[in-house]
Order: C-alpha cells, then structure tokens, then sequence
C-alpha cells in the first residue's frame, strides 16, 4: 500500500521525548479526547438542534466527512512521526507564518476544552451533591461561581498536570482505564434503559426542514468530533517496537468509534423517554434514563460514566495542547523555555505547566464566558483540518519522492480540503444559520492577538539566542 510505504520525512529533534506508548494507547488517546461530556450536559440543545432522527444523522453524516480527513492524517503521521503535528506538516511546504498561525490555532482547539472539562466536573458534582452548589464567590454574565466547584475543578487540574509532569506513561495508563471503563459503563446503561424504551418517544424526527435540522447538528461536529488528530501530537512517544502503520488505524478507529457512540446516544436518549418534553432540564440523558426505568440508582451509573468520560477527555486534550505548545518552543516560533523537557522525566514539563496554569486561570471565568471560545474552538480545529490537507496536496508537487499520491488519493485529500473549509465558512458566513455571534468574533481576537504577542516573544528570543 502507498501509505504503508511512503518514506519517512527526516527532521532534527533537539530534545527526546520518552517512548512509551502503544498501540492501545493511541486509541484511548484519540477516541478519549474526542467524547467528552456534551452527551450529558447539552443533549437537549443536540435535539432541539435537529430532532432526533436529525440529531443522528448530522453526527453520522458529520463524522463520515472527516473520513477523508482522518486519512490525510494517517498519511502524514506515518511520513512525519512529529510532535508538532499541524506545525510539521505546513512548516514542510508553506512559510513560517502559515505554519505558526495553523499550530496556533489548533493549540486553541485543544486547550479550550480543558478549562470547560474543568468547569464541568463541578457542575456534575454538583448535581450528585446538591450542597456544593453554595458559597457563590462572585457572578460572570449572570452565571454563579461557587466555591466547591472551583476547588473541585481546581484539584483535578492539579491531578492531570502532576500525571503529565510526571511521565506519559502515568498518563496514558489513567487514559486507558478512564476510557475503557467509560464504554463499559456505557453499555450497561444503554442496554438497561433501551429494553424500557418506546418508538412512540422519538418524535419529532426533525425540529425544522429535514436539511436545515441535520446542517445545525453537521455545525457543531467539528467540536465535539476533535481529537483523532491527537494521535499525531504523541507520536514522538511512540515504544520502540511499535509499527508505523498503528498510528493510521489508531486514527479511523477514533472516528469511527466516534461516530457510533453519539450516533447511539442520541438515538437511545431519544428512544427511552419523550425527549421533547425534557427539553430544559438539567442533565436530560439522566433524566430520560431514570424516567424510563423509574429508578435513580441508573442515574448513578450514568454519572460516573460522565466523569470517566470527563478525566479521560480533559487528559486526552491536555496531552494535545502541552504537545503543540512544546512544539511551537522547540521551534523557536514562541518563547524556546516553551520548548524544554525534564531530564529525569522526559516530558516536555514547561509546557504542561503551562496549560496547567493557563486552564487554572480560565476556569475561574466560569462556563458562561467559555461558550463563545469553544464556537472558535470548532473553527479553529477545521482550519487545522483545511491546512493539513493542503499541506499533504502541495507536498505531492514540492517533495514526489516523499509522498506519491494515486489519482484516487489526491481526490480523497481534496475533498477532505473541501470539507475543513465548508466546515469553517458554516460558522463565519452570516446567512448560514448557527453563525459567530460577536462574542465568537471577539474571542477569537483575543486569541489571535494572543498569538501575535507570543509570536514575538518567540522571535525576540531566537535573537537574542
């Protein structure tokens, strides 16, 4: 197979990751970071998107889109086994500046989510234990921040960035287990509440015209599909003895993976209770189950699969983001310290404080100002996706004795191009429905602003190097 074969792009690393990961590994990682918590705490916005057939499909269809952009990742990962993965696909055809601004922006994609994983284990504890839901400290846009909640999200920030300091092994364990007892906690509440359930619970099919319904859930898949790209940010730490051609399938299983488990929750949550009159409660995936089984102890285990689902996602994205930082400081494209690893640990230590302290500080913003972000978070992952693909399209003329593509291959690249821009031009047209308000355009600003201060740093160091 010409993917299997490709020859293997050579770079310079300055520093050694540890290499400590398999097979397994890779899986939980990619699958992990994807499927986080949104199943729990916004279901009810998933189907007042589209209805419940509409739902359904826009995962299965959204998910089936990125196929073909899974497949240039698997591709490039196998050629340019790098840490920086967005950074060292472009930096390899386009200029520095492309480069920066695409690991910039994927940076984002990744470190968003964990002070929202942050924010929402306090809200998950604080629907088990009502008491936490007291000591307001202060408001943001109307919404309470309560002390409980900040500690509790403060002490697994403190958790996932020791296990990260301390080795990827630590991490990939607790990524294992955090995953695998996700799915199967999964299968046991699914399983229960569908044998309860009735095909007359799941209309309305659609909430608006069937097409309209399905682009409003295609919108916001980018989002909640992120993550199988990830496999390439760890591929430095691969073991010794793993076998390149992992890295590809690790890639598909995640997507495809993906696709089933929210394909299979929205389609059970819809099937258990009538989903349109639990519209607007607090965690609808709880309540539809415990309505169908008329028990609260399913609602038990369905929360402690939300908080594996939680550790492991949080993780799973910490290692993306840690990595890209590290990356970008290894390539002198922001402050080099960025870029060290720890000499008895081998992990890239400066950068995993660094999220670590970044998602301390933004949490304390609470969930209401972190909304608008993680609409960027969805753009700037889809622009990642766009260049990647380009990246791959260009190299084929630049470098052929790198990377051969077949007629067929080029066409599966194109349209995996295709599909990044489409998914990135739904979000910032104004006549597409589910388009950037303000405070999406503002907060991507913010970041881009972000990006060309540490840009400069970065600079200012090389030179000063």
């Amino acid at each position: 197979m010409a993917l299997l074969s490709c020859p293997v792009i050579s770079f310079r690393l300055v520093n050694t990751l540890a290499r400590q990961l398999r097979a397994t590994d890779y899986f939980t990682l990619g699958w992990g970071t994807m499927v986080g918590v949104g199943w729990l705490v916004i279901m009810d916005d998933w189907l007042l998107r589209g209805g419940a057939l509409g739902a359904l499909l826009g995962f299965v269809i959204g998910g089936a889109l990125l196929l073909p952009i899974g497949w240039v990742y698997g591709r490039w990962v196998v050629a340019m086994p790098d840490a920086a993965g967005e950074i060292a696909y472009t930096s390899a055809v386009f200029a520095r500046p492309v480069s920066f601004a695409t690991g910039w922006m994927m940076t984002l994609a990744y470190f968003i989510v964990c002070p929202w994983e942050a924010v929402a284990v306090g809200r998950i504890a604080g629907y088990i234990v009502p008491r936490l839901d007291s000591i307001e400290l202060y408001r943001i846009a109307g919404r309470p921040v309560f002390l409980p909640h900040l500690v509790i999200g403060l002490a697994l920030t403190a958790l996932l960035t020791l296990l990260n300091y301390r080795g990827i092994r630590f991490s990939a364990t607790f990524q294992n287990w955090t995953s695998f007892g996700t799915l199967a906690l999964f299968i046991v509440f699914v399983a229960l509440g569908v044998s309860r359930g009735s095909p007359a619970n799941i209309r309305p099919l659609f909430t608006h015209t069937p097409w309209i319904s399905i682009l409003l859930v295609i919108q916001i898949v980018p989002y909640f599909m992120t993550g199988f790209e990830s496999v390439g940010k760890a591929a430095e730490e691969a073991s010794p003895d793993f076998r390149t051609r992992g890295f590809f399938r690790a890639i598909w299983m995640a997507i495809f993976s993906g696709i089933l488990f929210y394909a299979s929750i929205v389609a059970a949550v819809a099937f258990v209770a009538p989903w349109r009159r639990l519209t607007g409660e607090r965690f609808m995936t709880a309540v539809a189950f415990q309505q169908a089984l008329g028990s609260r102890w399913i609602v038990q285990i369905i929360l402690a699969a939300a908080l594996l689902s939680l550790f492991k996602c949080f993780n799973g994205n910490f290692v993306a983001a840690s990595r890209l930082l590290f990356a970008l400081g290894r390539r002198g494209m922001v402050d080099a310290r960025a870029g060290a690893i720890h000499a008895r640990y081998q992990t890239p230590s400066a950068a995993v404080l660094c999220v670590g302290l970044g998602t301390a500080a933004c949490m304390l913003l609470g969930d209401s100002i972190l909304v608008p972000v993680t609409e960027v978070g969805s753009v700037a992952c889809a622009v990642g996706w766009s260049a990647t693909c380009a990246s791959c399209l260009a190299l084929t003329r630049v470098r052929p004795d790198v990377m051969m593509l077949s007629a067929v291959e080029r066409g599966v690249a194109w349209f995996g191009l295709a599909v990044g821009i489409a998914m990135t031009l739904m979000k910032i047209i104004p006549s597409v429905p589910g388009h950037f308000t303000v405070n999406e355009w503002m907060a991507l600003g913010i970041w881009i602003a972000l990006g060309v201060a540490a840009g400069r740093a970065g600079r200012v160091g090389e030179s000063e190097g």
